[in-house]
């Protein structure tokens, strides 16, 4: 059962600071994120092929742990372990939910926020690379948005196969 609460909680806890538990990269927001989903109790599988599933064990892990667009298909694809249902809009996100940006809109994704909170039915988001903490999901405000910037909405699914 994903744990939507203790997503959030340790979303809190590590927005703007380092696990020392995890590896820290320059671009950092996957990796955060993949932290966030396995304190909410998200199940691991694929080790050890860096290709296949979402893991991280020692100092090895799959592209899907710390890359953006890796996450963006492991999410669109995933059967078993972590899996998720992408959505229509931003609205229909709970907490624990994860949001994917292509800032170019060049069809490659590069950056994932996790849903931390709610300002109305808009949702409010926590990410690193550029630690942020209850940011508006839109990111209208940041210098990486560009009109053409593409967002795919996922809702974790609360039970895990």
């Amino acid at each position: 059962m994903y744990d939507r609460e203790a997503a959030v909680r340790y979303a809190d806890r590590w927005w703007d600071g380092r696990n020392p538990e995890y590896p820290s990269f320059d671009v950092d927001c996957t990796n955060y994120i993949s932290q966030c989903l396995r304190a909410g109790g998200a199940p691991m599988h694929g080790s050890p092929a860096r290709d296949r599933g979402w893991w991280i064990k020692g100092d090895n892990w799959s592209f899907s742990w710390s890359v953006a667009h890796s996450l963006r298909w492991y999410l669109a694809g995933s059967k078993r372990g972590l899996t998720a249902v992408q959505v229509a809009s931003a609205e229909q996100l709970e907490l624990g939910d994860v949001i994917l940006y292509d800032f170019q809109g060049d069809g490659r994704f590069d950056h994932s926020t996790i849903v931390t909170a709610k300002d109305g039915a808009s949702p409010l988001v926590n990410a690193h690379t550029y630690d942020v903490k209850k940011r508006s999901w839109d990111y209208k405000d940041s210098y990486a948005y560009r009109p053409n910037a593409k967002y795919i909405f996922f809702h974790i699914n609360d039970q895990f196969t």
